[in-house]
């Protein structure tokens, strides 16, 4: 089982981060930017639980939470809500809870602990079964079998919630993960140090994959690192163009966290034998 867990939150990142965290987890996620249509959408749709922003427009996360505990029927108020903000006063924690809300947690969110952190205020029934490490494996003897590493990876993606998938699900496998949110600076970074391995979104504004997969190519210094493509949509002609370019690999989303981590360990493999993992 999942949950169906509902979140009103007027900032477009913000969201976006949110809901990609919960979703990779198995999770269905219910978006609303604004306080009236997150009521309306809780009494309609009856949510697990409720991730609510504090400043809101039309109304605030206390008017939000007095609608729902005060002004519903027992259904809404068993529902817990944990507020979100970046609030950092002294007794701000107190207040958000003396008010009603049953959880609370800062911005920006730690997207590592996200989850977890979310999940703590479900049933454990509805808890998430996907996990970092390998699908039935001991957590310790999965970290005590797996080698430490010190391979670097560079993720070039335009969206947030994508890098902090990647990096939350690479760097506790022990690799060294740098994010760049465009190509340009993806080759900044590039250019800065040596990689062991280039894992690049496909669609991107301004300068896709393809161009910047052309531009590392093109530079003697930088082509040596393997090129990996990750992307929802992949057609063969695409796949065939981007090989020809120099791709080694592609990935396609959505993917779990643990096989992400095996298609880079497969593709690493492979690069040091000299082939293409595809």
């Amino acid at each position: 089982m999942s949950a169906r867990i509902l979140i009103i939150e007027d900032n477009p990142a913000n969201m976006e981060l949110m809901t990609y965290l919960l979703q990779a987890f198995g999770h269905t996620v219910l978006s609303v930017y604004n306080g009236e249509e997150g009521v309306e959408t809780a009494r309609r749709e009856l949510p697990d639980l409720i991730i609510c922003d504090v400043h809101l427009p039309k109304m605030d996360g206390y008017g939000v939470l007095e609608q729902l505990k005060l002004k519903s029927g027992d259904a809404l108020r068993l529902i817990p809500v944990i507020a979100v903000t970046a609030l950092a006063m002294v007794g701000d924690r107190q207040k958000l809870l003396a008010a009603g809300f049953d959880g609370y947690l800062g911005k920006p969110i730690e997207p590592e602990l996200f989850v977890g952190q979310v999940e703590k205020y479900l049933d454990p029934a509805l808890h998430s079964t996907i996990s970092l490490a390998e699908p039935g494996a001991d957590a310790e003897e999965n970290n005590a079998a797996r080698p430490r590493r010190n391979e670097r990876i560079l993720v070039v993606d335009d969206l947030l919630a994508n890098r902090e998938f990647i990096r939350c699900a690479l760097e506790p496998s022990g690799f060294q993960v740098v994010v760049a949110g465009s190509a340009k600076e993806g080759l900044a970074r590039l250019r800065e140090g040596q990689f062991d391995l280039i894992l690049c979104d496909l669609r991107m504004p301004d300068e896709d994959g393809l161009i910047f997969i052309a531009q590392v190519k093109a530079e003697p210094v930088l082509q040596a690192a393997p090129f990996v493509f990750i992307s929802a949509a992949l057609g063969e002609n695409t796949i065939q163009q981007c090989l020809q370019l120099g791709a080694v690999h592609f990935i396609q989303q959505p993917i779990e966290a643990h096989m992400l981590i095996r298609e880079i360990e497969d593709c690493l493999r492979v690069a040091r034998l000299g082939g293409n993992a595809r």
